[in-house]
């Protein structure tokens, strides 16, 4: 016989937890870190290519829109991971960890990384 007599369920689920900030900036720094990790393979095997073949694969795509679209995402999770790591160490310390205080900084983070991405991705691409 269980001893187990609260009606709730054992695990959180969508319907129970309300939606903020700091749950959205806790997904995207999963994310994020998938997303890197997958530019990181790309490149390492671009470059691999580059320095046996001498001719950078995909060239067109890469440097299309659509490429220009890829750097803005990678560059975006990039920045973004970056501050989630940079906001860890903080908690590390004990420091910031108000839930408003979390999800004000969760926003920033959030918005900051989808400035710098597109400014970086704008000097990347070009104004063409």
């Amino acid at each position: 016989m269980s001893e187990w007599n609260d009606t709730r369920p054992m695990s959180p689920h969508l319907q129970i937890w309300r939606w903020h900030p700091a749950m959205a900036s806790s997904i995207l720094h999963r994310a994020s870190a998938i997303i890197c990790y997958i530019g990181l393979i790309k490149v390492s095997l671009a470059l691999l290519a580059l320095a046996l073949t001498g001719k950078l694969p995909m060239e067109g795509l890469i440097f299309s829109s659509l490429g220009a679209i890829g750097l803005f995402v990678f560059l975006f999770a990039f920045i973004f991971m970056a501050l989630a790591q940079l906001r860890h160490a903080v908690w590390d310390k004990g420091a910031m960890m108000k839930p408003e205080l979390n999800n004000t900084l969760s926003y920033v983070m959030i918005a900051g990384s989808l400035i710098a991405a597109a400014v970086l991705t704008f000097l990347a691409a070009g104004a063409a």
